[in-house]
């Protein structure tokens, strides 16, 4: 990688924040080289799990970046998932902190100095979020958020959070990106996956990701035990990063919607069970289902409106 007359090798190396950066692939395609040119000024450490991939994903990045040292790059056989993915890298980190970033996020200069200046500032919090945006500039959904109680699911999913400005502490909407920006980190129940800073120690304490999640919901099962020690969870909203949404999924939307539903159902079954009537749980069962069911309805036209579209054009 090219380094400017500005700053030499040696002091390049001192700019990198002690940060392990795991990045899970799964034919990200080009944007993967772009994500790892932001983040290779950033941290010490880089390492690419690929989950099977079978675009050129990691042959563009081994071109953009021949000889970089800060880089490794894990192959599996087959894809194993989001969770399992993590938890290999894991086993390769070598620094106290590690950052879990979707490979379709682009980074902004400074936000991961940031992100660590917020969990070196506090010894009691465990993991910190940065500013997820779209690429038009507005926030994600999903950057900060409550934990979606199976009451809270139901609101969002039937459209009652439009009663939050009567009713707040009733119609609660978990997304928070419709609120005001804070104008410093707070904390929050929940943030994703997608960018995601934990102090290693706080990791040891928790434990590893769940790998019965495949995709989806396995962040916030983390960030559900991570409450349960006591850990803090902390939103940091001057650290942004740019999150093309789906790029590693748009091209099998049926199997992400299947392993989306089926994690949904093992989240409220692991934290909720013992807190609901069976009859509501079973409830919460059929309409996890239903929605699946619409979904690949949804799907289905689509796709087959396209093809007639392409057919008839």
């Amino acid at each position: 990688m090219h380094i400017s007359q500005e700053n030499p090798p040696d002091v390049a190396n001192q700019l990198k924040q002690p940060i392990s950066i795991i990045i899970v692939n799964h034919n990200a395609g080009s944007i993967l080289s772009r994500c790892i040119a932001t983040t290779l000024p950033q941290a010490q450490q880089i390492i690419i799990i690929d989950n099977a991939s079978s675009d050129s994903s990691l042959k563009e990045l081994e071109s953009h970046f021949p000889l970089e040292n800060h880089l490794q790059i894990i192959r599996l056989k087959h894809n194993v998932g989001f969770a399992a993915g993590c938890n290999t890298g894991l086993k390769a980190a070598t620094q106290p902190y590690i950052l879990f970033l979707n490979p379709d996020c682009i980074l902004n200069e400074g936000s991961l100095q940031r992100m660590a200046q917020v969990l070196e500032s506090d010894a009691n919090t465990g993991m910190a979020g940065g500013y997820l945006v779209n690429p038009d500039g507005s926030e994600q959904g999903g950057g900060r958020r409550a934990i979606p109680t199976p009451w809270r699911a139901f609101v969002r999913a039937f459209g009652l959070y439009r009663l939050e400005k009567y009713w707040p502490q009733l119609f609660f909407d978990f997304h928070l990106n419709k609120q005001p920006l804070p104008q410093t980190p707070i904390e929050v129940e929940a943030i994703s996956g997608a960018l995601m800073l934990v102090r290693r120690q706080a990791i040891n304490d928790v434990g590893l990701w769940d790998e019965q999640y495949f995709l989806h919901c396995e962040d916030l099962d983390w960030c559900m035990r991570f409450k349960q020690k006591n850990w803090k969870i902390v939103f940091v909203p001057d650290a942004p990063a740019v999150h093309f949404q789906g790029t590693c999924s748009r091209s099998r939307p049926f199997f992400v919607a299947w392993h989306k539903h089926k994690g949904m159902l093992r989240f409220y079954r692991k934290f909720f069970r013992q807190q609901y009537p069976i009859t509501l749980m079973g409830l919460i069962t059929l309409s996890v289902w239903f929605r699946f069911a619409v979904t690949v309805l949804h799907y289905s036209a689509r796709n087959c409106y396209q093809m007639l579209k392409f057919k008839h054009g």
